[in-house]
């Protein structure tokens, strides 16, 4: 069906990233997945096209556009040449958006050209080995002495980490027993501040040139003009990209779906069984017809909730419904296309493979399907 979302600008951007995947990725992905890891130099390559700094405003070397579209247009093209470019959507997508909407003046002008420019890469540690989706459970403490916050703990599952210049870590700042939301606060750590880790690098079942990490913090004096946004109401500042972040991962569950379904068709019109192409069988027809239909409804939806966030207007329930259905339609196709590949699809050379391993993940991260289904349940007065 036609989509009616992107203008032209978002068509020339589209060619610029796909001509530079085709160029300067494609041919060292095996390379990179063989290392677990994309090389630090490949976002300041994004950086000097014009393609990660597009929200930055020309003030400080970006393009003056923060129009969601552009990212859309990454995670679509790279769901296109089969490659994942590390904890890029994460950078993009989650991170940047609280710099952009909490960072004072002086914090500007500090960080933002290093992120129009790719010299600065970006995570966010909010996640503890205790603590999951209770996000009200963070135990990670940051007390203060003078002109620093004392930062102590530690957090896992850190997308980005790995590479990561400035880390925003949302820490305890103050306790209060009767609301346990209150007191949180978001610093912004460097790499390089003494008592700051990186630890291993987490061996995942798929996503694996995206670095995932655990970091930890011992006496850490971080500064206190590292503070981003007010102090003591990050749970208030976490709640305001949640739509985005959500959205986001739909971005790539539909775009990886509409790979899974292209690299599927490729295959069972080239692949012979029984003396026919699989394309042939009357049961491999209607399995992609199926697909085909399901992924449209998905887009459908997808494009209708960006069409909202641009305009300022997409709820949580919202962005919820969305990230559900899109991550959930993913699973299945995903699945039944590894299925027409057979044994073959099964083997991490096959691309679907690779699709199956990464899909799993969009289910959980974000906040997990039964999460999102909790928070539409609660729009239903349930």
């Amino acid at each position: 069906m036609r989509r009616t979302l992107f203008t032209q600008d978002h068509e020339d951007f589209r060619l610029l990233v796909r001509e530079y995947l085709v160029r300067e990725v494609v041919p060292f992905y095996e390379q990179w997945r063989t290392e677990g890891l994309v090389p630090r130099t490949l976002f300041t390559e994004l950086g000097k096209l014009g393609i990660i700094g597009t929200a930055i405003s020309e003030e400080f070397g970006g393009g003056g556009q923060d129009d969601y579209r552009f990212n859309v247009v990454i995670q679509e093209e790279t769901a296109r040449a089969g490659v994942t470019l590390g904890g890029l959507r994460t950078h993009l997508d989650v991170v940047v958006p609280y710099f952009l909407g909490l960072a004072n003046a002086e914090q500007q002008a500090r960080w933002f050209p290093g992120l129009a420019s790719g010299e600065l890469y970006t995570a966010i540690a909010m996640s503890e080995p205790g603590t999951g989706s209770d996000l009200a459970g963070v135990t990670t403490s940051a007390v203060r002495d003078g002109d620093h916050f004392v930062l102590n703990g530690a957090k896992t599952f850190i997308t980005g980490g790995y590479h990561a210049d400035l880390v925003i870590v949302a820490a305890r700042t103050a306790t209060d027993p009767e609301n346990r939301r209150a007191g949180l606060s978001l610093l912004v750590v460097e790499k390089g501040m003494p008592g700051f880790n990186v630890g291993r690098k987490l061996d995942k079942l798929g996503l694996t040139v995206q670095d995932t990490v655990e970091l930890s913090f011992a006496d850490v004096r971080v500064p206190v003009t590292n503070l981003l946004g007010v102090e003591g109401a990050a749970f208030t500042h976490l709640g305001r990209n949640l739509a985005q972040e959500r959205l986001a991962i739909a971005v790539g569950a539909v775009a990886q779906s509409r790979a899974a379904i292209d690299q599927t068709v490729d295959y069972v019109l080239d692949r012979k069984v029984f003396g026919k192409p699989v394309a042939h069988f009357q049961n491999t027809k209607f399995e992609l017809a199926a697909m085909a239909a399901e992924l449209e409804a998905a887009q459908a939806l997808l494009d209708t909730a960006i069409s909202a966030l641009l305009r300022g207007e997409l709820s949580p329930v919202d962005a919820a419904k969305t990230k559900l259905f899109c991550t959930e339609t993913q699973g299945r196709i995903v699945d039944r296309c590894l299925q027409l590949h057979g044994g073959y699809g099964y083997i991490l050379e096959y691309p679907i493979a690779r699709l199956y391993a990464d899909a799993r993940v969009s289910r959980i991260y974000g906040g997990t399907s039964e999460v999102m289904k909790t928070i539409i349940s609660k729009s239903l007065g349930l």
